[in-house]
């Protein structure tokens, strides 16, 4: 599979995070958790930017809502992402290398306390869309839309913060 198993961090970062931290701190250590092909620069950019958008990396918990974790993961896209054909057995193996019952309920309650967790399971999220990734902040907003589905999509702050995750990715 291609995959390296990085065990539950012992310490988080403090927030807020910046991009360098996020692309040097916690990518590798989530994407060393799939396999290789899943760890490429358009998916890079795709995760800083969402993480960007959904958390402005300042937040673990949403404020007033019921997402967690820096890509700010509701329930139900924990059990998208725990079920789907694509993304299944990828994420029940994320979670038995994280020591996370792979359950939608264990993940979720999990994910404000592990981002190398939430950022692997954002990759999976963006590996369920049949298309292939974006290199291009009209192609990220229209893949974020469709797969992150937000509640309050704010598109002006999208080319901003993946210009953000582009330069932070080079």
């Amino acid at each position: 599979m291609g995959c390296v198993s990085w065990g539950p961090p012992v310490t988080q970062l403090p927030l807020p995070i910046s991009p360098q931290a996020f692309v040097s701190q916690i990518l590798p250590g989530a994407l060393a958790l799939l396999p290789t092909n899943m760890n490429s620069r358009p998916a890079r950019v795709m995760l800083l930017a969402i993480a960007l958008q959904e958390s402005s990396l300042a937040h673990r918990e949403q404020i007033g809502g019921p997402a967690r974790g820096l890509l700010q993961f509701e329930l139900g896209g924990v059990r998208g992402v725990l079920t789907h054909p694509a993304s299944g057995d990828y994420a029940d193996r994320v979670c038995r290398l994280r020591d996370v019952q792979p359950t939608p309920e264990q993940v979720y309650g999990a994910l404000a306390g592990d981002d190398i967790l939430a950022v692997a399971l954002g990759r999976l999220l963006l590996w369920t869309d049949p298309q292939t990734l974006p290199t291009d902040a009209q192609g990220g907003w229209d893949l974020y839309a469709r797969v992150w589905r937000p509640g309050h999509p704010r598109p002006d702050d999208w080319i901003g913060n993946y210009q953000t995750a582009a330069q932070a990715v080079a």
